[in-house]
């Protein structure tokens, strides 16, 4: 009989509201500059073409209410404020009009970016690996379902740090919404349940610090909360 070499890392998990039970997390997908005033402030034009999506790893998960290290290799970590798709069901190939079926709920999230390495790896034409996946990086609410949470509309999304508001957008805002993402990821991957797709950080992304903190919510949801400490 074969043995493990060393403790597989089991699937992190977030609680659902009002229930008894945890949502495992399976893959994370990201869409990159999906409300046109943060493609504005980066530096680029709107691109309506097709989304863009960049991946980080189940790993990088951490609930709500975590206090997490500053980062290694950055000096300009980044909070970025998102609606979160959670999947209940596979899809694959799937069409607009059958895509929501599949979604099991929702969540607000953060996105954090060590900004440096993201820009450098751009000017340079490399992936966005080193700037957007890495350990602590995926904040994650409990996820809400999407029965109670109703139909995704101009819902306000917001986040503030150490109680001031840096982000303040509406759903509506949304570049590429929910039907649209999730029938083009469909097309590229076949997706499951525990896949969650974070859809894309209004403008007013900034940098924090080591004793910041952060409070994000949207009308409707769980808050996400996020405290920096020291850096390891």
């Amino acid at each position: 009989m074969t043995r493990l070499l060393f403790e597989r890392a089991l699937s992190p998990t977030v609680p659902v509201v009002g229930e008894d039970s945890e949502y495992p997390v399976n893959r994370i997908f990201c869409v990159g500059r999906n409300y046109a005033d943060h493609a504005r402030e980066m530096g680029f034009e709107v691109d309506r073409e097709a989304p863009f999506y960049f991946l980080k790893h189940a790993q990088a998960l951490v609930q709500s209410g975590t206090t997490v290290p500053y980062p290694p290799g950055t000096a300009n970590l980044h909070h970025e404020m998102e609606f979160v798709i959670a999947l209940g069901a596979p899809l694959f190939r799937a069409d607009k009009d059958r895509v929501m079926d599949a979604v099991f709920g929702y969540a607000t999230g953060l996105d954090m970016t060590r900004r440096d390495l993201q820009q450098k790896a751009r000017d340079k034409g490399r992936p966005w690996d080193f700037g957007k996946d890495f350990e602590n990086s995926a904040v994650l609410s409990p996820i809400t379902r999407a029965a109670a949470f109703g139909e995704v509309a101009g819902q306000r999304i917001w986040l503030q740090m150490d109680g001031t508001v840096r982000q303040d957008a509406k759903l509506s805002d949304l570049i590429w919404t929910v039907p649209d993402l999730l029938a083009d990821l469909s097309h590229y991957y076949h997706l499951q349940p525990g896949d969650v797709i974070y859809t894309g950080t209004p403008a007013g992304v900034g940098p924090v610090e080591p004793g910041s903190r952060l409070r994000g919510g949207v009308d409707g949801l769980a808050e996400v909360e996020l405290t920096v400490g020291a850096a390891e």
